[in-house]
């Protein structure tokens, strides 16, 4: 099959292998079994982590800032720039990776970071924001972010409130008049793969909380101060797609910042340029490190498929783990997934081996597709 042409598109299997090594094992798997194969790579991301390392794959410049982290301390975070178009992931200021282990600080974790880093790509001449949100620490309603570039939020004696969605409880009004002016300049772009409201049970507190270190306590603290920071900000805003996302920073993006919300693998292949990739493609490889429910909702190799079936280009995907049925692939547009686990059932043992794994499991795919 000498005119096949293969396109890797696939996001990183968490805590094993990132976006670029998935691309670079399953093209050595696949060159071994079809030497001198075309085989183009495209790392993908959803929004979460890896979105601004899957840009920089892509040819984007990694740029750098010191800024504060979700504990308030300095901390190092990138975002990719091409042009006037930046890529900022929160979690790079604020996320889940910044806290030791097993410490959190559900009530009190800050984004003030987050806009920290916003404001450097302003500095850079950014006039495009792709703002990728996920793997978050905080739940504030992106108040820390705010607070960073240039709002106030008051207590009812006119002192400011304090960090988190904690501090948010004793939330009397709001001043954005100071906000970055460049900001009402800038195409502002949610990129998040959750679209869950702000509050309420399929809210940032009720659905994210615990895995932030919340307890049932915490959670009901937290929803009920973000509700009070609704109603002072704009209650309307707080129902829309992308509130609830990564602590309910999408919500203050969204208020706050002019942010439109999109899905976030939709802008993701866009910046990354998926499309003249995949018409050069005659067969897609995407995947994650797992398949399952979740992946069938906004995730990127649901999004990768949706656009190559478009294309009329076949699909296929790899994975750490399957939990999704035949025909629950066919309707995602994916003809088959192949699973590092039908290799090595032990999860310890296929996480530590991902690589050589995958490289086999890309060998079959060639065998089965390529020949």
């Amino acid at each position: 099959m000498a005119t096949a042409r293969v396109l890797v598109a696939a996001d990183k299997f968490k805590g094993s292998l990132t976006a670029e090594q998935v691309a670079e094992r399953v093209t050595a798997g696949l060159r071994r079994a079809v030497p001198g194969l075309h085989v183009e790579t495209l790392p993908v991301a959803d929004g979460g982590d890896g979105t601004v390392a899957a840009a920089i794959a892509a040819g984007f410049e990694r740029r750098e800032a010191r800024v504060t982290g979700p504990l308030g301390e300095p901390v190092d975070a990138a975002y990719a720039l091409r042009g006037t178009t930046a890529v900022v992931e929160m979690a790079e200021a604020s996320g889940l990776q910044h806290l030791p282990p097993g410490v959190f600080a559900p009530l009190t974790a800050t984004t003030y970071g987050a806009g920290e880093l916003l404001r450097a790509a302003l500095d850079d001449g950014a006039k495009t924001l792709v703002f990728g949100v996920g793997g978050s620490a905080t739940t504030d309603g992106g108040a820390g972010m705010l607070t960073a570039l240039g709002a106030r939020f008051l207590d009812e004696d006119g002192a400011p409130v304090g960090p988190g969605g904690g501090g948010l409880a004793r939330l009397d009004r709001a001043d954005l008049t100071g906000l970055d002016p460049r900001l009402a300049t800038v195409d502002l772009v949610l990129a998040s793969d959750v679209d869950n409201p702000l509050t309420g049970p399929k809210g940032a507190p009720a659905v994210y909380g615990r895995q932030k270190g919340a307890t049932d306590e915490d959670i009901a603290a937290l929803d009920a101060a973000l509700s009070r920071y609704a109603t002072v900000l704009g209650p309307e805003q707080a129902a829309l797609p992308g509130a609830g996302a990564a602590g309910g920073i999408g919500y203050g993006a969204l208020v706050g910042l002019g942010a439109r919300f999109r899905p976030g693998i939709d802008v993701m292949l866009d910046v990354l340029g998926f499309a003249p990739a995949l018409a050069r493609a005659t067969l897609v490889i995407t995947g994650e490190g797992s398949l399952d429910e979740q992946t069938l909702h906004g995730k990127a190799p649901a999004g990768v498929a949706a656009a190559a079936r478009a294309a009329g280009v076949e699909v296929v995907a790899v994975c750490g783990r399957l939990a999704l049925t035949a025909a629950e692939l066919e309707k995602a547009g994916i003809a088959r997934a192949y699973a590092l686990a039908d290799l090595e059932p032990d999860p310890a043992v296929s996480m530590a081996q991902a690589g050589p794994l995958l490289e086999r499991v890309a060998e079959a795919i060639a065998r089965d597709r390529l020949r």
